[in-house]
Formats: C-alpha cells, sequence, structure tokens
C-alpha cells in the first residue's frame, strides 16, 4: 500500500521532475461523476491522487471546498462509498497513489481499526486527517501501520522547531506543508516563502515534501514544483465541479481539462528549457 507513495516519489525523483497531485471530493456532484473523475486523473497527468472524503465541517477547508463537500453529502456519500470509489478505480489503475483526506469524526464512526482495514483492502494506501493532532494520533498511527497504510502529516508556516519533531513522528510517505496560514483557496502560495519550509521539512522528516493551500493555476503550481516534491491543488478543480453544474457541461470534463494544464505545468516545472527562459 503505502510502498506505492515511495514508488512514485523514487521514480519521479529519478526523472527529475516534482509530481502533480489533484484533490477532488468523493461523490462530488455524484458518485458517477467522482469515478469518471478518477479513472480520468491519470492519464490527465496525476502522479498521485488525493481523495476527500465529505464531512459537515470541514474546518480546514474555504468555501469551494465547502460546497464539495456539501454537494456530495447531499448526494449522500459516505467514508464506505468513497472507499468503493477506490475500490472501483482500482479495478483499472494498481499503480496511482490514493490518498484520503479528511477529518476525524467519521473514521471514529466507523472504527480505527476497521477503516484501515477497509481502505487497505479497497486500495488505499495513505490518510491525512486535518483535525487530529500529533499527540492524539498514536491510535490511529497504530490502525494505519498495521495496514501498511501511509500517516501523512501536515505543517504549517507556524510550526517551530520546538513542534517540529511531534509532527513528523511517525509520518510516512510524504509530509504535506500548508504553505499559508489560513484555509484552502485563501490565498496564493509563494515559492520564495515556501522553499526554506520545505528544505527544513525534508531534513526533518527524512521524506518528500507536498505543498498545497493556494496554488489555483498552472504557474503557480509550477513555480511550487521547482522548490518542492509535490504541488497539491484542490480548490480549482473543485471550482471547476460547481462552474460546470451553473453552466449545464459536463464536470467531469472540466476537471480533468484544468489538471491537464496544471499537469503539464508541473511537470515541465524543473526543464532545462524552463529555466533557460
Amino acid at each position: 500500500m503505502s510502498s506505492r507513495i515511495a514508488a512514485r516519489f523514487a521514480a519521479l525523483k529519478a526523472q527529475g521532475r516534482a509530481a502533480f497531485v489533484p484533490y477532488v471530493m468523493a461523490g462530488d456532484p455524484d458518485l458517477d461523476t467522482s469515478l469518471r473523475v478518477l479513472r480520468g486523473l491519470p492519464a490527465a497527468g496525476a502522479d498521485l491522487i488525493e481523495l476527500g472524503f465529505p464531512f459537515s465541517d470541514p474546518m480546514a477547508e474555504g468555501v469551494p471546498i465547502q460546497r464539495a463537500s456539501q454537494r456530495a453529502l447531499a448526494a449522500r456519500t459516505t467514508l464506505r462509498s468513497t472507499l468503493e470509489l477506490v475500490r472501483a478505480f482500482r479495478r483499472e489503475d494498481d499503480a496511482t497513489p490514493v490518498i484520503l483526506m479528511g477529518y476525524l469524526n467519521p473514521l471514529l464512526s466507523l472504527g480505527l481499526e476497521r477503516f484501515a482495514r477497509e481502505a487497505r483492502n479497497a486500495g488505499v494506501d495513505g490518510l491525512i486527517c486535518v483535525d487530529c493532532p500529533p499527540e492524539e494520533a498514536d491510535d490511529l498511527a497504530d490502525a494505519l501501520e498495521a495496514e501498511d497504510l501511509a500517516l501523512i502529516r501536515l505543517a504549517t508556516p507556524t510550526t517551530d522547531a520546538a513542534r517540529l519533531p511531534a509532527v513528523v513522528r511517525r509520518t510516512r510517505g510524504f509530509v504535506y506543508y500548508v504553505s499559508v496560514a489560513g484555509v484552502t483557496g485563501s490565498k496564493e502560495a509563494e515559492a520564495d516563502s515556501v522553499a526554506p519550509a520545505v528544505e527544513r521539512l525534508r531534513a526533518a522528516a527524512r521524506l518528500p515534501v507536498a505543498v498545497g493551500f493556494g496554488i489555483r493555476t498552472p504557474e503557480r503550481a509550477a513555480a511550487i514544483a521547482r522548490v518542492a516534491d509535490a504541488a497539491v491543488v484542490g480548490s480549482a478543480l473543485v471550482d471547476e465541479v460547481a462552474a460546470a453544474l451553473a453552466s449545464g457541461e459536463d464536470p467531469a470534463q472540466r476537471v480533468l481539462s484544468l489538471a491537464s494544464k496544471i499537469a503539464l505545468a508541473v511537470h515541465a516545472a524543473r526543464s532545462p528549457a524552463r529555466e533557460a527562459v
């Protein structure tokens, strides 16, 4: 399971390029469309996929992902149906790592050990649990490690030297750096300020560092890809779902079109031709 993450980052490092990690919400706007998006993302250039499971109070999210979560809940999406999405995706793709991102309440409701077991069986590779602090994460980490799933922790601009050891302890797969002080989609990530933080996290965790929050355009994603191991884009993609619904277009087509543009920018970001411009 988590070996897929390590293998993908190792391959990217050998190629000299960063990863593009799209975030999409399971069940937004419905499960069938979600599955079409998931299945289309690798061909659109996704190196890893971050799949949100909806929650009624997503405290780390800005308006776009809050609304995506509401749409998914209205479509009766649950943690269980999210796992079924991954299972269906794995019937066609056994290589692309899938990371679940969400909140602790649904995991506790299902049971941590049961969640980890069912996630492994579905083909999940790791988990980002936004509201589970390191000091309270041992039970979750135990359950995930027993099933060879990666617990991926968040670090922020306010994570100081005293706090950092707790953040990286028992972190596997990669570290997720939240590039702005705020919720998703609210500010823009700046590569100049991100670069020193990425180096500090790499040294502390000895893992790849993915940067998310504040990356909405191909240009911004490319700038982050030059200094980090991965660029995560979420709000801009879920905004495409809302725009498609408003205009009567196919949400999957719009999401995959933007994902393809961002992937091209990320994958070309470190090329000699790009650097020479």
